[in-house]
């Protein structure tokens, strides 16, 4: 890849400015000053990017994986309404690239989501065909018991819905806390089910997503992941870096 492409696919600016910050001495790769925009760059030996002697982040390509923190009063939207967008909460660098988020969470629903630029993906991750776990926790305003929770197991028929959902898995770890995996992404889902079976959400917490949970990081907190082992005859499986 050209060093010139090479930045433009890192978030650092439009082609016009790219080369002029190569031709005016001001990108460094691996502490090395580059200034020939036309250098082919081999982007997995980069392991540092500087412009202008400030570091910059550095992109995993072609395709990049983000494991975000989401907290509350965040949309998962590019053109948000009435909150915040998830996306607002990484640097500017990467809000230059094409992000897409791996499915949705609520405004007011906190906890793991997936972003990428790779679509196939982003489809394998959020088809039902591919039944890929998501695992919830779920305040409830009312007190719970096996029976709420076999009923979840059995299914029930959501309001404006033909169609049965299950739940995967149905368990309370208190009373009041219940612990739901989906493998649908419904609108909704998780607070319609529960409604469905007598209940209410008062708080929701997505705490996995297939392979990957928090991770140790704070609401609001971002890191990559990378794509390393094959999954099935798609891509790659993703693995968190170290």
């Amino acid at each position: 890849m050209q060093l010139l492409k090479y930045l433009q696919a890192q978030g650092i600016g439009s082609r016009k400015s790219c080369q002029w910050l190569i031709e005016n001495d001001c990108v460094a790769i691996n502490g090395q000053t580059v200034n020939f925009p036309k250098q082919e760059i081999q982007p997995e030996d980069v392991h540092t990017l500087s412009i202008d002697g400030e570091p910059k982040i550095v992109v995993p390509l072609p395709y990049f994986y983000i494991l975000l923190n989401k907290p509350a009063g965040y949309e998962t939207s590019h053109k948000p309404r009435d909150y915040p967008s998830i996306f607002s909460l990484l640097p500017d660098q990467l809000r230059e690239l094409d992000l897409q988020a791996v499915g949705r969470l609520d405004a007011d629903t906190t906890g793991v989501i997936l972003i990428t630029n790779d679509g196939q993906f982003n489809h394998r991750m959020t088809s039902p065909k591919h039944k890929v776990d998501k695992l919830y926790q779920a305040c409830l305003k009312h007190p719970a018991d096996d029976h709420f929770c076999q009923t979840l197991l059995n299914g029930v028929l959501l309001h404006d819905d033909n169609e049965i959902v299950s739940a995967n898995a149905a368990e309370l770890s208190t009373p009041t806390t219940l612990l739901l995996t989906i493998r649908e992404g419904k609108y909704h889902q998780v607070k319609r089910m529960v409604a469905a079976a007598g209940n209410r959400v008062e708080q929701l917490h997505r705490l996995r997503f297939g392979d990957w949970n928090e991770d140790g990081l704070a609401p609001g907190e971002w890191k990559f992941i990378r794509a390393d082992e094959k999954i099935e005859n798609k891509r790659t499986k993703i693995y968190l870096k170290s």
